[in-house]
């Protein structure tokens, strides 16, 4: 009841104080600067993305392009490219500046000037500077209108160490900086002391992500290490020139480790005594109200205050996207009143708490603002512990009329350079536009009542869902602290387990083999995973004829039947996760999280598949008057499933399961290099309830065992994954009639690619730099989707290629288990030599842009970069498997393609542009299988990326899509005539 009399009040309060700075900020403006305004490009913009939603989306689409375009003519092509698009309904102001038929004209020459300066004039707004010396302009005019600041440096995103590195340098250059112009600026009581005490003038607001290039939640312990050893230097030099430190908060994925570091950091006896320092909370995140009292609490422990900046938060749609990819829970607020009233309920939770914390509330929602000075003043908070923040070129109005009542009011001010600060401005051009923006409603004058309404949030929240008939298994999220603990004890298992004995599983028994072979970690070969029983050809006849007998059963087997064992065996892979990642970390060598994704790779081939076969199973009906005519499909028989090493569980997985669960028996013969992962997935298959003689796991030699499988007249079907050389054999074998068969066998075979990845002039180099990265050295090249060219165009062929080179030598290679490593080993020695081969090749024809040492102790290559590298080199053309890119210069757009599909090839590509003329051509004309644009080109997810390639790169359809068990099943018309006598049932006739 106290709460509810409180809050009522409070309440009352808000709204007084509300009416009375909404009003200071609704002062009519004179006719001459409302007429001023109407002419101004920046504001036309603004105001033509607020009235029409696809304009919005192009304009800011082209606004992100804006830095990488160099010529005037090239700005206009691609303004109308942008906004010639049809789905644009243009002003008409805007339609005639655009109707040039030649970028290089003089219509096309304004319209690029026009529109560039109308852009740089809407960036000026949101950014303080482009330099320390305009910076400090800036502030020293906020400070006559005084106004305190916080500086926060804009730039390019943080993915190499040597940039970690300048981070840090260039802000003690402009605390430094900063500090010196101080000593010159008058006090000002308002905003330089309270209470008595002297509150620092110069703050500066930093992200703790940007002090390691490989932050990392999943490598926790390394992640702290570095973060923290930059951060130590940062505040000392902090306390030397007697500047305050804030820490911004980034993405979800961040936050625990951010509180979790600097709440061990700030306990430090160095600097727990600190008060200058700063962290933040977002009211947009779920979980924001429970990790305030967690800080309060830690607060209290500490015994000495800092200042917790409360703000909404600024990556909505970037988390609510992840998270539905990701099929994970949404940690925003779907709902803007949800997050508004959370935000109103942590500003009293921080308030209450004075004692402990220093507020500081940034909102430009003038209900927030008063919300708060509500409780302040009720509470009679001290004016050292409650601040008000906006940000710059935000919410000015709203400042000054706080400023004017007394408050202290800090402006959050962004400086760099006006290009790569695009993406900030795009933030803040987005929560500008936004329908919800408190900002946008109070320019259209929306009824006062309205705006300063309480917020209630909507009864129920949903997630936003991918609209799919599939969802797929939810990858492992290591930012939780307890999954990284449950992934450790899972290693720990698996560990004792090292060295057993795994046999052949033939008709349901366990049998004994005429030879064993061990399975070696390849990150420490002489540590042995398991001792593997290789059968005989003896054995694989026996295990032949036991498919032959078991067929008939399983094949009158109901489909739903089957489909049911298969979602068991996917629920028996997601209760043993953890554990079937470890053995992929151990026995192939490949790093935690990309282990984690090919599990669930492996439980959705099992659910895709089964819903598959329900539908398939349906067949389909011609019917006419008097004649059913049915469409159905039957087994083919045996399938002899012949995996690879690279993906030992995901693709022996989806091959076996796609022959079972369409009424094949099938005979798994996996790789002898990852034959444990294959004998664990046997171990589910068996649990989930296939029948004896239905699956069989046969490993052996594939010289002997799987060339007499492959011959064999009783094999209906041979699914392959693995080199074009092996894959080309099997497809000539059996096209072979043997004596005895009495029928075609159908072969699917998956054999490599040589993939390139276009990075066009219009590119966004951090995202092409990451993801060139992740598609090369991912598990050190040796995916079938792996990149090993990279084309780029001639005016960034420089810088991109240093960025690369940078972006690589900051990787950790090192054993598959720590959680710290990015690149792991190579499969085995065979392997490791092949490659070596490939780099003495290389060195003959190209230059070394970067070759990096590797550990001694496994079989361990490092990442190797090739750059002016001729497109018909060795290296260019044939598959070499590892950790080696080939970097490629071009002149134009055409010759980039024609590169691209020069190989004999034709399985993944990948392109980065902004320049949609491109992004249109390549979809039409990049000869692959999988084409990925502005992403990596790894990592195809079952029902949203089906996989597989033409040419040389494998013949048969996509794995994981909606064709791919017909290749499994013979197709067959019954026509039946339902006539007797002339008679027959019409539907629809009485």
């Amino acid at each position: 009841m106290v709460l509810q009399v409180q809050t009522s009040t409070y309440e009352a309060k808000t709204q007084e104080i509300a009416k009375q700075l909404l009003a200071a900020t609704q002062e009519n403006r004179s006719f001459f600067s409302s007429l001023r305004d109407q002419m101004r490009w920046d504001d036309k913009l603004l105001a033509w993305a607020m009235s029409n939603p696809g304009l919005r989306v192009q304009l800011f689409r082209f606004i992100d392009t804006l830095p990488a375009l160099h010529s005037k003519s090239e700005i206009a092509s691609h303004l109308q490219e942008y906004l010639g698009d049809e789905s644009v309904e243009l002003p008409a102001a805007l339609k005639g500046m655009l109707n040039f038929a030649n970028p290089d004209s003089v219509p096309g020459q304004v319209a690029a000037t026009t529109v560039g300066t109308a852009v740089e004039t809407l960036a000026h707004k949101y950014i303080s500077g482009e330099n320390i010396k305009q910076v400090i302009k800036t502030v020293e005019r906020l400070r006559k209108e005084k106004m305190a600041f916080t500086i926060d440096l804009l730039g390019e995103a943080v993915i190499t160490e040597a940039e970690a590195q300048s981070y840090l340098e260039r802000y003690l250059e402009l605390m430094q900086q900063l500090v010196e112009a101080s000593k010159n600026w008058t006090a000002i009581p308002a905003i330089d002391e309270a209470d008595g005490e002297l509150i620092p003038k110069v703050q500066v607001s930093v992200k703790l992500t940007a002090f390691y290039s490989q932050f990392d939640p999943l490598d926790a312990k390394g992640s702290e290490d570095k973060v923290s050893d930059r951060i130590r230097i940062l505040l000392r030099r902090a306390k030397e020139l007697g500047a305050a430190v804030h820490f911004d908060m980034e993405q979800y994925a961040y936050k625990d480790i951010t509180f979790s570091i600097l709440k061990k950091l700030l306990l430090e006896e160095e600097f727990r005594q600190r008060t200058d320092i700063g962290m933040t909370i977002q009211a947009y995140l779920r979980d924001s109200e429970q990790d305030t009292k967690d800080v309060i609490s830690w607060l209290k422990q500490r015994g000495y205050p800092l200042t917790i900046r409360l703000v909404k938060g600024a990556y909505w749609d970037q988390e609510t996207i992840k998270a539905a990819q990701k099929h994970w829970p949404q940690p925003v607020y779907n709902d803007k009143a949800a997050t508004d009233a959370n935000f109103e309920t942590i500003t009293q939770l921080l308030l209450e708490n004075h004692q402990y914390v220093y507020s500081a509330i940034g909102s430009h929602n003038v209900r927030s603002h008063s919300r708060a000075i509500a409780i302040a003043e009720s509470l009679n908070v001290p004016r050292r512990r409650f601040e008000l923040q906006v940000l710059y070129g935000m919410g000015d109005k709203v400042a000054k009329a706080l400023v004017d009542r007394g408050y202290r009011v800090r402006v959050y001010c962004p400086y760099g350079e006006l290009l790569p600060g695009m993406a900030y401005l795009i933030r803040r051009l987005l929560e500008n536009t936004a329908n919800s923006s408190f900002l946008r409603q109070n320019l259209e004058n929306r009824p006062i009542d309205e705006l300063l309404a309480p917020p209630i949030a909507k009864e129920e929240e949903k997630s936003l869902t991918i609209n799919s008939h599939f969802l797929g298994a939810a990858d492992t999220d290591y930012a939780e602290e307890e999954v990284r603990t449950k992934t450790a004890q899972a290693f720990q298992s698996v560990r004792q387990q090292l060295g057993k004995t795994y046999l052949p599983l033939i008709n349901g028994e366990y049998v004994n083999p005429p030879e064993f072979v061990n399975s070696l970690n390849p990150s420490n070969f002489s540590e042995v995973i398991g001792k593997v029983g290789l059968i005989s050809v003896e054995q694989a006849e026996q295990a032949m004829q036991a498919a032959k007998a078991a067929f008939p059963g399983w094949k009158k087997t109901p489909a739903k039947q089957r489909a049911d064992i298969l979602r068991k065996a996917g629920d028996l892979m997601e209760f043993r996760r953890a554990e079937l990642s470890a053995w992929i970390v151990l026995e192939v060598g490949k790093p935690v999280k990309e282990a984690d994704g090919e599990v669930s790779e492996a439980i959705d081939f099992c659910r895709y598949y089964a819903d598959e076969i329900e539908r398939l199973d349906e067949g389909v009906n011609y019917d006419i008057p008097g004649e059913t005519n049915r469409y159905i499909y039957q087994p083919r028989g045996i399938a002899v499933v012949i995996s690879p090493w690279n993906f030992p569980l995901a693709i022996a997985c989806g091959m076996t399961v796609a022959a079972l669960v369409s009424g094949n028996c099938t005979l798994l013969k996996p790789a002898e290099t990852s034959s444990v992962i294959a004998a664990k997935f046997t171990e589910i298959l068996v649990d989930a309830g296939f029948p004896k003689g239905v699956f069989q796991y046969v490993p052996g030699k594939g010289s002997q065992v799987g060339a007499y499988l492959v011959n064999h007249p009783d094999t209906h079907v041979i699914a392959f994954t693995g080199s074009q050389e092996v894959g080309c054999r099997i497809y000539a074998e059996a096209a072979t009639l043997k004596p005895g068969q009495k029928h075609m066998k159908r072969v699917i075979a998956e054999m490599g690619g040589k993939n390139a990845i276009i990075v066009d002039e219009s590119a966004d180099l951090d995202q092409a730099v990451v993801g060139v990265v992740q598609s090369a050295f991912g598990y050190s090249g040796q995916k079938c989707s792996a990149a090993s060219r990279v084309i780029v165009m001639q005016p960034i062929y420089d810088a991109f290629v240093q960025r690369l080179v940078e972006a690589t030598k900051s990787l950790n290679i090192g054993e598959a288990e720590l959680p710290s490593t990015q690149v792991g080993p190579v499969i085995d020695a065979n392997a490791r030599d092949r490659i070596q081969k490939y780099i003495e090749i290389g060195r003959q024809s190209a230059e070394v842009a970067l070759e990096l040492p590797a550990p001694k102790q496994g079989y361990f290559i490092g990442p190797v970069i090739f750059s002016e590298v001729s497109p018909n080199a060795v290296i260019s053309q044939e598959e070499i498997f590892g950790p080696v890119l080939a970097v490629i210069r071009v002149k134009d757009f055409p010759e980039a393609l024609a590169v691209a599909n020069g190989t004999n090839f034709a399985l993944t590509g990948g392109l980065y542009s902004r320049t949609p003329s491109h992004i249109q051509q390549a979809q039409t004309e990049f000869e692959v299988g999988n084409l990925y644009i502005n992403r990596n080109i790894t990592g195809a997810i079952v029902g949203r990326q089906p996989f597989g390639g033409f040419k040389l790169s494998g013949v048969g359809s996509k794995a994981g899509g909606p064709d791919y068990l017909l290749q499994f099943l013979e197709p067959r018309a019954v026509t039946e005539n339902i006539q007797r006598q002339g008679f027959a049932p019409i539907e629809g006739a009485d």
